[in-house]
């Protein structure tokens, strides 16, 4: 399955202040299996570094990160 087929699970972490966002999404990836595409939903603009260092402390592999009307969208891949 290529990165475009994987089936996303989405992560709301709007509102939510560093470094709510990053365990809000470590809680979510926990039940998922490997493999599967996260796309992460946050407003604070911290979540990039802190999604940059969890993804390297992790395993997990961040794919994406985009902004737009003040809301960051990241795409994580569970490590296998």
């Amino acid at each position: 399955m290529t990165h475009s087929e994987a089936p996303y699970t989405e992560v709301d972490a709007r509102g939510l202040a560093c470094p709510m966002p990053i365990v809000v999404l470590a809680r979510a990836v926990r039940s998922l299996p490997g493999g599967v595409r996260v796309q992460l939903l946050a407003t604070d603009p911290a979540v990039v570094p802190d999604l940059q260092a969890w993804s390297v402390a992790t395993g997990h592999l961040l794919l994406e990160v985009a902004t737009s009307g003040g809301v960051w969208t990241a795409v994580i891949q569970t490590r296998e």
